[in-house]
C-alpha cells in the first residue's frame, strides 16, 4: 500500500514528510488555500528526501507549464484534477513522458466508467462536491469502486481513523491532505502516525 500526503506548502511540511516517509507528496498548482508558485515548488523539491516522489496538481492549466515543471524535475507525476479531457491527455503525453494520474470525482459509478480508457498511468478517485474539484474533505460511497482497471490512488476524506479501512477497498495508494492537519497546517504528529499505520507499524 503507497501512501501520498497531498498539499505541501512549508519547509516544515517537507521535514515532516522526509521523517515520515511516504512514497508521495504532493504540490497543488490550482486554486486553492494549498497553492504553491513554481518557484515554490522548486524549493522546497529541492529540501524533499530521495525516495519521495513528488506530484504536481492542475486544474486545466496550460499543458506546456506542466511539461515544464516534469522535464525541469520539480515533479515526477502529473494529476490533473479538472476533468480534462482524453484529447488534453493525450496531447500532454505528446510534452512531456511523466506519468499521469487523472482524478475522477465519484458521485455514481458512471463516473469510473466514463474514465476508463482514458490512456493514463494511474486514477486518483476523491468525493464529488458540487462546485469543488477536490480537497474537500468529504468522504465517498467506497461500494461504488468496483474494477476500476488501472492502479488508482483513494482520496477524500481518508484520516486516522477510517484509514484501516480505505486499505481493504483495494486501492493502489492513499492520498491524505486534510486528514493530516490541524486548523487547516499541516501536523507532523499525524503524518508520522498515518504513515505507520499504513506501513503495517503501530502509530
Amino acid at each position: 500500500m503507497k501512501l501520498k500526503f497531498c498539499g505541501l506548502t512549508r519547509e516544515a511540511d517537507i521535514r515532516a514528510a522526509n521523517e515520515a516517509m511516504p512514497d508521495y507528496i504532493g504540490f497543488v498548482f490550482a486554486e486553492s488555500r494549498r497553492r504553491v508558485t513554481d518557484e515554490q515548488a522548486a524549493r522546497l523539491r529541492a529540501l524533499l528526501a530521495p525516495g519521495i516522489q513528488a506530484v504536481g496538481v492542475f486544474v486545466n492549466d496550460d499543458p506546456a507549464h506542466i511539461a515544464a515543471l516534469a522535464d525541469s524535475g520539480v515533479i515526477d507525476l502529473i494529476q490533473l484534477h479538472g476533468g480534462e479531457s482524453a484529447a488534453y491527455i493525450e496531447r500532454l503525453q505528446t510534452m512531456t513522458a511523466a506519468p499521469i494520474i487523472c482524478a475522477v470525482r465519484v458521485g455514481t459509478n458512471e463516473d469510473i466508467e466514463r474514465v476508463k480508457s482514458y490512456p493514463v498511468e494511474y486514477f486518483l478517485l476523491d468525493a464529488y462536491v458540487k462546485g469543488a474539484y477536490g480537497g474537500s474533505g468529504e468522504t465517498f460511497d467506497w461500494s461504488l469502486i468496483g474494477a476500476v482497471g488501472k492502479p488508482y490512488f483513494l482520496a477524500g476524506g481518508l484520516n486516522e481513523s477510517n484509514i484501516a479501512c480505505a486499505m481493504q477497498t483495494g486501492a493502489y495508494a492513499l492520498d491524505l491532505s486534510s486528514g493530516i492537519e490541524t486548523d487547516g497546517v499541516k501536523d507532523a504528529g499525524k503524518m508520522r502516525r498515518v504513515a505507520a499505520l499504513v506501513k503495517g507499524g503501530q502509530p
